[in-house]
């Protein structure tokens, strides 16, 4: 059995700081979900856009974040250029980013178990909040029922 075999989902997330400015608040519940083995940091990236539109990969070490150094040996090699240019197009002039691809540790046995029942992974995605909270206002009715016999207990 591989590596491959054992892994849970793998996943990525790319936030943009607007502003430009990398605080680090959300680093330590980025630690705990690691530390409680919810995912695993494969891969980290951290990139600048300027105004005049080049984008700069930035070394964690120059940021000065504290507890980053727990991630300093994440990088699977799989982002490269080709990713800080797609982070590129998707930053306004200014705006920094952390580009994030991580393992879902608490979706591996029910991988494992379905990868050896032959089963594959045929659709998949995510749903942002946004769409789901419009979706949710839009199902909601205009103005309430009304109310019945079965409803009033008659």
């Amino acid at each position: 059995m591989t590596e491959l075999d054992e892994m849970g989902p793998v996943d990525y997330l790319c936030i943009e700081f607007p502003s430009g400015s990398l605080t680090g608040g959300a680093l330590p519940l980025l630690l705990d979900l690691v530390d409680r083995r919810v995912i695993r940091v494969l891969d980290l990236l951290f990139a600048r856009k300027s105004p005049d539109g080049s984008v700069v990969a930035l070394d964690g070490r120059e940021l000065e974040l504290s507890g980053l150094g727990a991630f300093h040996g994440a990088a699977s090699g799989m982002l490269g250029g080709d990713d800080l240019s797609e982070i590129g197009n998707l930053l306004e002039p200014g705006g920094a980013a952390v580009l994030l691809v991580y393992e879902n540790l608490w979706a591996a046995p029910l991988a494992r178990t379905l990868r050896r029942a032959g089963a594959h992974l045929v659709g998949g995605g995510r749903i942002p909040i946004q769409e789901l909270l419009a979706a949710l206002d839009a199902s909601e009715p205009e103005e309430k029922p009304e109310e019945t016999a079965f409803m009033s207990g008659r």
